[in-house]
């Protein structure tokens, strides 16, 4: 079956194993996972895959240098396992997906000689704690060698730096791809299908239908189903309340808001990290895609659906982005600017009688409603989102399903695009430009001779969307029809993410191709 939403309908099944709700990164983590393992898999997701803050991160993969920080300064052994875990994921996250994630070098400038003592040592327990996962050791630099590695840099009052390393990857396309991965292994994956409402035993309750309607074709189905896992990230208390409306409520949001500026403003591949700020938060400078993205705030925010980066959070970045930059911004120079709402969970309200929840000893939490059964996974990050599959189909095997527990096979599974091939091969080719082939490449892997193939059937299929641009015309049917896309949106924002980075390009592409989607169904 091909990725598009027509044929995912066909194959619309009476009943499934397990029912997943939302479609961001733990969504497609966990039907991946629930997939490898045998059973039968449905996802639903309410608007486009990773549409909210699965495509609104920070774009890095990392184990958490602040929760270092802390696990040392409080003694908190369980961050430190935190930290731990974390920094093995990322290697695998890389090694599953090198197309869509790479390394990346950051640097955090030392103000003081005690400071610059106490990062390295930070630094290097960092190293230690990733052990053979390691990207590459952490160094210390001298003024000159800062120079060198970050030109841009505003060396006033700097004595020095520590150079380590972390993931950066492409976030929307990382989940889109194990989306992809799973429905090749047998999954159901649909996107803008809502979730309607439960049907549950009279006898005992416990969830046995699921109701849904496709938001294009206007159309309600239903099936049976044996366990529902909710991954809907800052939403998740609506599913739980859907289940069970006795359930207290679990989740705050916060917003993490990011600018970006052209490439000019901050030339070179290293990021910067600012570990101490006016209010206690920390700020990146990271390259990003041949733009620079600044980010990220904190603030707690209400839950809404595409939330606007507000005023004052640009000001508030753009003036970060100018106290360590030698090339100063104006708020006129912000190419685009966007806002991911986290998930944060509460305080355990529920008593024993409600909920079971899991601790895993880690920044999520699988929580099991003890009369709707609804597998609720909540927390976490991005890096962590294959071990939060992990414990949530884990929990589920045990508490819902009753079933001994199957091996977990995602570790080395590598997802859509990132299984064996001669990058270099293809990259230095004479197959249209080299621009044109990186885009293909780190946008598709090692499906980017395939997607060359398609456009080549297709009229002006391999001619460019817009000069200077490496987006051929032939994409549009290519992403229509195997990447499920629905509108321009789903292409500019997440298959491309070029109206993530910016926003007046965006727009100019959707100007040249929106009636490709008109009709669409």
């Amino acid at each position: 079956m091909s990725f598009n939403r027509q044929d995912q309908f066909k194959k619309l099944a009476d009943s499934y194993d397990i029912c997943v709700i939302g479609g961001g990164a733990t969504g497609a983590g966990v039907a991946l996972d629930a997939t490898l393992r045998g059973y039968k898999v449905i996802l639903i997701e309410r608007g486009d895959f990773a549409s909210q803050t699965s495509s609104k991160s920070t774009k890095l993969v990392h184990g958490g240098v602040r929760y270092l920080e802390q696990a040392v300064r409080n003694l908190d052994w369980q961050q430190f396992k935190m930290v731990y875990k974390a920094l093995h994921e990322r290697k695998i996250m890389l090694q599953n997906a090198p197309h869509l994630a790479h390394p990346l070098a950051l640097l955090t400038p030392c103000y003081s000689w005690f400071d610059r003592a106490y990062y390295r040592i930070g630094m290097w327990l960092y190293d230690k704690i990733a052990g053979s996962t390691n990207l590459k050791d952490s160094r210390g630099l001298n003024k000159k060698e800062i120079q060198k590695e970050v030109p841009a840099l505003n060396l006033k009052k700097i004595v020095g730096g520590i150079l380590y390393y972390d993931g950066q990857m492409n976030d929307a396309r990382y989940a889109l791809s194990i989306l992809q991965e799973a429905e090749k292994l047998g999954a159901t994956v649909l996107n803008y299908t809502e979730l309607s409402s439960f049907t549950c035993s009279h006898k005992s309750l416990k969830i046995k239908e699921v109701h849904g309607k496709d938001l294009i074709r206007n159309k309600e189905f239903q099936f049976n189903v044996r366990a529902v896992v909710n991954a809907t990230g800052p939403f998740t208390d609506k599913i739980r309340k859907l289940a069970n409306p006795n359930l207290q409520e679990r989740m705050k949001v916060s917003r993490g808001a990011h600018i970006v500026l052209e490439k000019k403003f901050w030339p070179g591949d290293t990021a910067l990290l600012i570990p101490k700020t006016d209010d206690g938060r920390v700020v990146f400078l990271l390259p990003w895609r041949g733009y620079v993205l600044v980010g990220t705030t904190d603030d707690a925010d209400k839950l809404s659906e595409n939330p606007i980066i507000l005023e004052e959070e640009k000001t508030y970045l753009l003036e970060y982005f100018n106290r360590f930059s030698t090339e100063k911004a104006s708020p006129s120079d912000i190419k685009a600017g966007f806002v991911g709402l986290r998930p944060l969970l509460q305080v355990q309200l529920q008593t024993a009688m409600q909920t079971d929840t899991k601790s895993l000893v880690r920044d999520h939490e699988v929580e099991v409603d003890r009369r709707s059964k609804l597998v609720s996974i909540m927390g976490g990050k991005w890096t962590t989102y294959r071990i939060m599959a992990e414990d949530t189909l884990d929990i589920l095997e045990t508490e819902v399903l009753h079933v001994r527990k199957s091996p977990c096979l995602t570790k080395n599974h590598p997802i859509m695009g990132g299984d064996t091939f001669d990058a270099d091969l293809f990259l230095n080719s004479v197959i249209l430009t080299s621009e044109i082939r990186r885009h293909l490449y780190e946008t598709y892997g090692s499906l980017a001779p395939r997607v060359i193939e398609f456009c080549q059937t297709i009229p002006q299929g391999t001619e460019v969307l817009l000069d200077g641009l490496p987006y051929l015309q032939g994409e549009i049917d290519y992403l229509k029809k195997h990447e499920m896309a629905t509108s321009w949106d789903d292409v500019v924002n997440r298959r491309w993410g070029i109206g993530l980075r910016d926003d007046a390009l965006g727009r100019k592409l959707e100007d040249i191709k929106k009636e490709a989607f008109a009709s669409i169904s």
